[in-house]
């Protein structure tokens, strides 16, 4: 069986599964099933002094729509999105103290952690939260550079309004860092923001890790009545985001090297993967348990570690940033990669006169006679469009043998189209924009 444990910020979770702070971690009840559940922790819905904040969540509101911004009606399959507003936890953080105490002690028990979440309005408010879920044993917090809600509550300057600042990022998380002793995790936002720059202000200023990402902020029309959903900006995700999720973790993974969290476009145990394979210790798993139910987590759990010892890896060690690992840091890689060229299997094409794979080729590669589809190497780039794109699996690419690689047969890259390293002296990283004077 497939070792599932992984050890992040200095704690060793039974899975890298954690439930995302959202609404399903907003109850001691629902909390302590997420633990039943199996997940490696719970964040918990972000703790605040923000009284319209937690008054804001009393009145959340949702829409789960399709790919045809349409609402969906009964199961939610992967290609939902997820449409909400709501805001921190609704109730006053020193009110969760008793609960804190003995969820934290509910979850250790069983192999579980809970984590902290903290969201306030001053940077004192920040300390004074974060203290607080550090009197009560909590031994990792998250503070919550992501929600985009305090951006709309007057006098209020939090959420990703401070995410969208690396320094002032880095004054609230040094802040923290030196008021606690526990380790201190960033909350990214996308929105209007450079996350890797955030990142590394944030890992300068002490912290421990980061989560990649919150989920995006988005607007959505009713076409029917003319009327925004939800009444306007609320959050965005679902699996749609997932390969802007993992761009991040990627970049903070390969130029940073620091411990990430991933969230934002997970549904099932393949997203997981993604996540981890990407460089991810941890993924955060959020709306979809809210649309499928706690049980889900068990079932991501299990075709997880069912994944792994199908497919050899004995470990989580062992997925952890294999991709990013792999993924090219600039073209000049990729252009001295081996070539490939496209071989067509007639007795696997049962209709050679469907096409598809000659409409998609741009190149002029592919070709069509007497029911045969033909291969012309001299015009095949390899770019694999019609080895995705073919409904019989017939079309499939191979690598172009050394000796022959030069002898005119097959498509040639000219010289010069990128050379290593050409770019790389006019470039300066950091540049400085004059300020903009009123």
């Amino acid at each position: 069986m497939a070792n599932l444990e992984v050890e992040f910020c200095g704690l060793k979770f039974k899975n890298p599964v954690v439930v995302a702070s959202l609404e399903t971690t907003n109850s001691p009840e629902v909390i302590r099933e997420c633990v039943d559940a199996g997940a490696g922790g719970m964040i918990i819905k972000t703790l605040t002094d923000i009284e319209d904040m937690a008054r804001l969540t009393q009145n959340s509101k949702y829409a789960i729509v399709n790919e045809k911004n349409q609402l969906i009606k009964g199961k939610v399959n992967k290609s939902f999105i997820f449409y909400s507003r709501s805001g921190y936890s609704s109730m006053h953080y020193k009110e969760w103290v008793p609960y804190l105490k003995e969820l934290r002690q509910y979850a250790e028990d069983r192999g579980s952690h809970l984590i902290g979440s903290a969201g306030g309005k001053t940077v004192q408010s920040w300390v004074d939260i974060c203290r607080t879920i550090e009197d009560c044993g909590i031994k990792l917090v998250e503070l919550n550079f992501g929600c985009p809600h305090p951006a709309m509550m007057p006098g209020v300057h939090g959420g990703s309004m401070i995410g969208q600042d690396p320094a002032v990022a880095a004054e609230v998380t040094r802040a923290v860092v030196e008021a606690v002793k526990i380790p201190v995790m960033i909350k990214l936002t996308p929105d209007q923001s450079k996350p890797v720059e955030v990142a590394r202000a944030v890992k300068e200023a002490g912290a421990a890790a980061v989560t990649a990402t919150k989920r995006y902020t988005g607007f959505m029309v009713d076409i029917e009545t003319g009327e925004p959903r939800l009444g306007g900006p609320a959050g965005i995700g679902g699996v749609w985001a997932k390969p802007l999720s993992l761009r991040w973790v990627q970049r903070i993974f390969t130029e940073l090297g620091m411990p990430i969290s991933g969230s934002n476009g997970i549904y099932d145990h393949r997203d997981v993967i993604e996540f981890l394979m990407t460089g991810a210790s941890t993924v955060q798993v959020g709306s979809v348990t809210m649309l499928k139910g706690i049980k889900y987590l068990s079932k991501i759990i299990r075709d997880l570690e069912e994944f792994m010892d199908s497919h050899g890896y004995p470990d989580i060690d062992s997925m952890l940033g294999i991709a990013s690992k792999r993924s090219v840091r600039d073209y000049s890689e990729q252009f001295r990669k081996q070539r490939m060229a496209i071989e067509v299997e007639a007795k696997a094409c049962k209709n050679p006169r469907c096409t598809i794979c000659i409409q998609t080729c741009f190149y002029d590669a592919l070709t069509q006679a007497n029911g045969v589809v033909g291969v012309d190497p001299k015009n095949c780039i390899g770019c694999d469009l019609c080895v995705n794109t073919c409904p019989f699996d017939a079309n499939e690419m191979h690598a172009i043998p050394e000796d022959k690689a030069s002898s005119g047969e097959y498509f040639q890259i000219p010289q010069g189209v990128f050379e290593h390293g050409k770019f790389e002296k006019g470039f300066v990283r950091g540049i400085k924009l004059a300020s903009v004077k009123d």
